[in-house]
């Protein structure tokens, strides 16, 4: 059960990420131009998607955000349906397993 304190962090989040652009990175991501599978995890707005989910992704995973409150506030899945496949060749790339794996796994439920 999500408490007041989570949804202190989560506006406090969204507040972060709406100074890094995310409104921005969301309508870029919907928009019928943006294509999942060539999209660069250096582009600004898929890194941005991929920090807030990862930082949602980590406070979930630590018991700090409630995640029935993300599931019903964000769309991870569909966020990581758009922005994983860049994540995942990054993470090849650099050789880093680890890398976005918090979102990945807060998306993937």
């Amino acid at each position: 059960m999500a408490t007041r304190e989570d949804a202190t962090l989560m506006v406090d989040i969204l507040k972060w990420s709406s100074d890094a652009g995310a409104m921005d990175a969301s309508l870029a991501l919907m928009s019928p131009d943006f294509d999942p599978e060539t999209a660069s995890a250096s582009d600004r707005h898929v890194f941005v998607i991929l920090m807030m989910g990862e930082t949602i992704g980590t406070f979930t995973k630590q018991g700090l955000l409630d995640k029935d409150l993300i599931y019903d506030l964000w769309a991870p899945a569909m966020l990581w349906s758009m922005v994983g496949p860049a994540a995942i060749r990054q993470r090849e790339k650099v050789g880093v397993p680890q890398l976005w794996e918090n979102f990945e796994s807060l998306a993937l439920g």
